[in-house]
């Protein structure tokens, strides 16, 4: 049995019945928290977009349970848990303390994404922790929606909070929550999210209290400690399966946001022997000038995602199915920066990892491992004041299409990899903003020819209707197309436009930070998905079916 559990019944005494039981409850109480997340949230990046996650862990700082949201916040809440455990030890803790903290150098993933962490008692014994993760809209910096693409240090990228106690007994900290309004461009909104948080937290602590109260302290202990053995067991037991070997991919980004014409090399062998999953990124591109850095948490998320795709998905997730993988992160690099490097775009950079991570196996797993996705969470905000005066800041996440596999066509228009969030209604985005969508559709012929087509990207336009608006634009795949699999084609790669009101048309270089006024607009296109097998295996069909759906042209 793990450390730092009670109980008095050894582990293979355990009714199976009753783990199974238990484990479906935590996965429940997981979910419950998740929705109560995103219904209490006053954001529409966590409204409508999703971008928010929820988590149970021992007491030890393990993953216990996941609600289904976002991959990359699941992974980071990790090290987020075990920073806060470390400054504030367990016995510290007292019913009704909640920490918080985003520090991506500490533990954290970016600045926007904030972590709560609740402590939970049963009859006044500490039995597990609660935690929600954000995204906040704003957190400062130098731009609205706080995701410049052109930060050269981390303090441009807005507010950094090391591990602190938000409340402490029931009584919130007043000074840090003015601390947190005053550098704020939507202090409301902020607060109101933060305090969703804190009722996600709330949920999971009385749900998992009253499971104590029917199952006991020593019982439940012994049964996380079982769940966690279990996935650990059941996904060395798959990996075993792999052909043991190093598996090498490449990839890149398209720049940095600094350096537009300069790629970023990102590259990974992976190293699967008796059970274990290394991950070494020896070969990647040194830290950058831009934001595009992703500190260790981040890689981590990348790794633990390409174990859960890779093994079964009928394992529990939690954190015995990560106790197989370890990363060699070479200091200084892309995917290990020194402070104070900027790392506030590092979501496109962990998709990019995720895909070599999976790409690496394409041709020994050809089965299961599909083409090459778009890999593109294209980031756009939008800030500014309304006609009344009132500052406003909004987000938008588009995604482009999944690679094609051994199953079938890839996916029109779907997050893939480590990220999970949805594009706003173009109503939600126009009641925040003075902005109008004027189109969203799919964009025909980015999927990658093959036997199986790849997922299309979307093409969305935007108009600004009044007033000046500073507009971030993080996008990816605009020079490296998602490549295919097993004879598969490329998919097409991204294109944006700033179209000005005077009729000029400004190409977007995958990321900029500029300045909208009455009448321009954005044109926005995804990538498309690699295909899969050679195409004149596509039967004529499926190639009549895809012109009929416009999904090709003519």
């Amino acid at each position: 049995m793990s450390s730092g559990h009670m109980s008095n019944a050894p582990a293979d005494a355990l009714d199976p019945i009753t783990v199974e039981v238990v484990r479906h409850k935590l996965d429940g109480i997981a979910n419950e928290m998740e929705q109560t997340l995103l219904r209490s949230s006053f954001s529409p990046i966590v409204k409508e977009g999703l971008d928010a996650s929820a988590s149970l862990f021992t007491v030890t700082g393990e993953t216990l349970a996941q609600a289904c949201a976002i991959p990359i916040h699941l992974a980071t809440l990790i090290p987020c848990v075990q920073t806060i455990l470390r400054e504030y030890p367990l016995e510290t803790m007292r019913e009704g303390d909640i920490y918080i903290m985003n520090d991506p150098y500490l533990g954290g993933t970016h600045l926007p994404d904030i972590a709560l962490v609740m402590p939970i008692f049963h009859r006044g014994r500490p039995i597990a922790l609660s935690a929600a993760m954000t995204h906040h809209q704003d957190v400062g910096g130098m731009t609205p929606g706080s995701v410049p693409t052109n930060a050269t240090e981390i303090f441009q990228e807005g507010l950094r909070i090391p591990p602190l106690k938000l409340r402490e007994a029931g009584v919130m900290n007043e000074t840090l929550v003015r601390m947190l309004r005053l550098n704020v461009r939507i202090p409301d909104t902020v607060m109101g999210d933060l305090n969703a948080q804190i009722a996600a937290c709330q949920m999971g602590a009385r749900r998992l209290d009253a499971l104590a109260e029917t199952y006991g302290h020593n019982l439940l202990t012994t049964i996380f400690a079982e769940l966690l053995d279990r996935s650990e067991r059941m996904t060395r037991e798959v990996l075993r399966q792999i052909p043991e070997g190093t598996y090498r991919y490449v990839d890149w980004l398209d720049n940095d946001g600094i350096e537009l014409d300069r790629e970023v090399r990102i590259e990974v062998a992976v190293t699967v022997k008796d059970g274990t999953f290394h991950c070494d990124f020896t070969g990647t591109g040194a830290q950058l000038k831009g934001p595009f850095n992703c500190v260790p948490s981040g890689s981590q998320a990348a790794a633990y995602f390409a174990v859960r795709a890779l093994t079964d998905p009928t394992i529990p997730t939690n954190a015995g199915c990560f106790r197989p993988v370890s990363l060699n992160l070479p200091k200084g690099t892309l995917v290990n920066p020194q402070e104070p490097a900027p790392v506030g775009s590092r979501s496109a950079t962990i998709k990019r990892i995720t895909g070599c991570l999976l790409g690496a196996f394409k041709d020994v797993l050809p089965d299961r491992v599909p083409a090459d996705a778009a890999g593109e969470l294209l980031t756009l905000a939008f800030g500014g004041r309304r006609a009344d005066g009132s500052r406003f800041v909004v987000g938008e996440l588009i995604a482009g299409g999944s690679g094609a596999s051994a199953a079938g066509d890839g996916v029109d228009v779907i997050e893939t990899d480590a990220t999970n969030c949805m594009n706003l209604p173009a109503e939600a985005l126009e009641m925040e903003a003075p902005i109008r969508v004027h189109r969203t559709s799919l964009r025909p012929d980015s999927g990658g020819d093959g036997m199986h087509r790849g997922g299309l990207g979307l093409v969305r336009e935007y108009e600004i209707l009044d007033g000046e608006v500073t507009f971030t634009h993080r996008g990816e795949r605009h020079f490296r197309p998602a490549q295919g699999s097993q004879g598969g084609r490329p998919g097409a790669p991204a294109v944006s436009h700033v179209l000005r009101a005077d009729g000029r048309s400004e190409t977007i270089a995958s990321k900029l930070v500029t300045t909208l006024r009455k009448g321009d607009r954005v044109l926005a296109e995804t990538a498309g998905g690699g295909g899969y097998g050679d195409p004149a295996r596509r039967p004529p069909e499926a190639r009549e079916r895809d012109r009929a759906d416009g999904k090709v042209a003519g």
